[in-house]
C-alpha cells in the first residue's frame, strides 16, 4: 500500500514514519510528503530520504475545498492508498474526508476525548490533569473527533513541565504511529460503530 504523510512544521513524526519504514515495521510505501508550509522542515526531511514532495500554497485557493481537490489529483496521479496526518496544521474539508473516508490518519497529543485542538499537551499541562498521553484516530468531518485506533497514557509528574511533557508526548506518539500505521497496512483494523477494534494475526 502507498500512502502520503501531510505535515507542515518541524516533521519529528514524519522522522519516526520514515524510520519505521527504512526498519522494515511499516511495510506500506511512503511514497510522498505533502505540505501547506513552503518552509517546513518536514519537506527538507522527505527530500533527504529520498522521498517525493509537494508544496501546494492554500492562499492559491478560494476555498478550503478548491484546494483539498487539487490536492486529491495529486494523490490519485502518485496512486495513494491512505494519509497520514503528521502535524499538519490544516482542517481537511468535509469532501476530502469523504474522498477519503476510512483513509485518514491523525495523531492527537492528548487521550481523546480530553483536550481537543492545537495546544492539547499545555491544556492537559495548565487544566492540572494528572495523566495525559496521545491518541492515533481516524479522521472525520470534526476536529479531533474520529474513531479511536490507539492510545497511550502517561503520568504528569509534579517535576513536569510543559517542555519535559511535550518531550514525554512525542515518545509516546513516535511509539504509537508507525503501530497503527502498519495495523492499517495490514487491514487489521475493523469499525464496529465508533468502536476499531484490532484483528489478531493468523
Amino acid at each position: 500500500m502507498k500512502f502520503a504523510v501531510f505535515a507542515s512544521g518541524h516533521g519529528s513524526n514524519l522522522q519516526a514514519i520514515i524510520d519505521a519504514v527504512k526498519a522494515g515495521t511499516i511495510t506500506g510505501e511512503l511514497a510522498l510528503v505533502v505540505s501547506n508550509n513552503r518552509k517546513a522542515p518536514a519537506l527538507k526531511r522527505a527530500q533527504d530520504a529520498g522521498i517525493k514532495t509537494l508544496f501546494l500554497n492554500p492562499q492559491d485557493y478560494a476555498t478550503p475545498t478548491s484546494y483539498d481537490r487539487q490536492l486529491t489529483i495529486h494523490l490519485k496521479q502518485e496512486q495513494i492508498d491512505f494519509i497520514v496526518l503528521a502535524g499538519y496544521m490544516r482542517l481537511v474539508s468535509a469532501f476530502f474526508v469523504k474522498t477519503y473516508a476510512r483513509k485518514i490518519l491523525n495523531i492527537h497529543p492528548s487521550l481523546l476525548p480530553s483536550f481537543k485542538g492545537l495546544d492539547g499537551i499545555k491544556d492537559a499541562f495548565t487544566y492540572g490533569a494528572k495523566v495525559t498521553g496521545a491518541t492515533v484516530h481516524f479522521v472525520d468531518e470534526k476536529m479531533d473527533h474520529g474513531p479511536i485506533i490507539l492510545q497511550d497514557a502517561i503520568k504528569i509528574a509534579e517535576s513536569d513541565t510543559i517542555e519535559t511533557l511535550t518531550e514525554k508526548i512525542h515518545k509516546i506518539e513516535h511509539r504509537i504511529y508507525p503501530k497503527a500505521i502498519q495495523l492499517f497496512v495490514e487491514g487489521r483494523l475493523t469499525m464496529k460503530g465508533r468502536r476499531v477494534e484490532i484483528v489478531e494475526k493468523p
